[in-house]
């Protein structure tokens, strides 16, 4: 989700033309703000899911920085 403001890139990882064709319309693809609500309500903004995934630091997970700034 490139419009969340901790997110400078998406990165995908693509081992044929294939694949990497197959990909690129999901670039013009933008979730509705229904949908990334309910991403919300699953796993809550600022939670980390996977601990070995804790990279970001913890500037980027404050509330300031998530789409949704209510806690």
């Amino acid at each position: 989700m490139i419009n969340h403001p901790g997110v400078t890139s998406a990165i995908v990882g693509p081992r044929t033309m294939e694949q990497l064709e197959s990909y690129l319309p999901a670039a013009d693809t933008v979730l509705a703000p229904e949908v990334l609500d309910r991403i919300d309500h699953l796993v809550a903004p600022g939670v980390t899911v996977n601990p070995d995934d804790n990279s970001y630091g913890a500037h980027e997970l404050t509330a300031h920085a998530r789409r949704r700034h209510a806690a």
